[in-house]
This record gives C-alpha cells, sequence and structure tokens, in this order.
C-alpha cells in the first residue's frame, strides 16, 4: 500500500455550499497514480465543513444554505461565544454538522462517486477566507 498526502488551500467564497470537485482534482492529480484506494479530505477549520451531494443543479446548493441558515439561526439570545461576530457561533455549530472530512474511494485513477455527486465546501462564515484542505491517498498504485 502507498500513501501520498498533499495540502492545497481554497480561494475565499462567501456562505454558501460551493463545488470544489474540479479544484480538488486539479490540485492532486496523483489520484490518477492509484488503480484502487481511498482519498480522505481534511478540512482544517472549525467554521466550515465537508459534504457529498447534488453536482448539476446549482437549486441544491442554495437550498441547502437556506435551510442551514433557518436551521441554525444567529444572534441567538443563549449564544455565549460571540466575539468573532453573529455568524461565528452558528457557523461552529453548522460545521459540526456537516463534518471535517470525507472519504471517497479510487477505482482505476478516478474518484469513484455516482454520476450526480460533487464535493462541497461547506462555508458557514459570511466571509470566512481561504480554507485549508488536506489531502491523503491510501491505496495501490498502478504499476
Amino acid at each position: 500500500m502507498e500513501i501520498y498526502q498533499t495540502e492545497m488551500r481554497l480561494k475565499p467564497r462567501k456562505r454558501g455550499f460551493h463545488l470544489i470537485t474540479d479544484e480538488i482534482l486539479n490540485h492532486c492529480s496523483e489520484i490518477e497514480d492509484f488503480k484502487f484506494g481511498f482519498l480522505q479530505i481534511f478540512i482544517k477549520h472549525t467554521s466550515a465543513g465537508l459534504t457529498i451531494n447534488e453536482n448539476a443543479d446549482p437549486t441544491v446548493r442554495e437550498d441547502f444554505r437556506s435551510h442551514f441558515d433557518k436551521m441554525v439561526p444567529e444572534n441567538q439570545e443563549y449564544y455565549k461565544h460571540t466575539t468573532e461576530g453573529s455568524d461565528d457561533m452558528p457557523a461552529h455549530i453548522k460545521s459540526s454538522l456537516t463534518g471535517p472530512s470525507l472519504q471517497i474511494p479510487i477505482t482505476n485513477g478516478s474518484l469513484n462517486m455516482g454520476t450526480w455527486q460533487g464535493i462541497y465546501l461547506c462555508e458557514h462564515r459570511n466571509s470566512g477566507g481561504s480554507r485549508k484542505l488536506v489531502l491523503t491517498i491510501y491505496g495501490e498504485e498502478d504499476i
């Protein structure tokens, strides 16, 4: 078994759910060298997360944002962690709901995802800044 690891930085994005599949593939072309294995993606932040979902219809991503904003609203009187702005504590809660990592199978040099699946950056801050990802491949290289 071989292991490969790299880090990448995503450009800053506004609050929302953003497709980043192509950015990951462009940064980590080493996926093509693996016959089978897994790509693990880990985000090094507590106010953004990762998920896999619909990659074709952008209204899905809009609906995700609307639902998360309604489910975890800003400016609640019971929030104590408020010094970084009204979007910060809700962003921490939302990132716990989406999670910090994904594991995706690799088959014959490609991510083995469904036709309509894409990798999302779930940006939960109004302006979260650039985000760092750790990409780790575990698997058997194609010799």
